[in-house]
């Protein structure tokens, strides 16, 4: 005789959540205001920029913006 075939249960799966937005990571309170991350110019308002590695960048349209390095001071070696 053969070997028994292991019978797979089907049926409904257990539920998974999935992880809630944020989008309300991207926005700050200074005193009255509310200040928010740069959004994306091509996109518009509700669109993000994401800040990473010295640029900006848009994942929905692909826009990247390069950040401008900013003036270090050099410091003078000692002789």
């Amino acid at each position: 005789m053969g070997k028994k075939k292991k019978v797979i249960k089907k049926g409904k799966k257990a539920h998974k959540n999935k992880p809630t937005s944020k989008k309300f990571a991207k926005y700050t309170l200074e005193g009255d205001k509310v200040k928010h991350a740069q959004f994306c110019p091509r996109c518009g308002p509700g669109v993000f920029l994401m800040d990473s590695q010295g640029r900006l960048y848009c994942g929905k349209c692909h826009y990247s913006e390069f950040k401008s390095k900013a003036a270090k001071p050099v410091e003078a070696k000692a002789a």
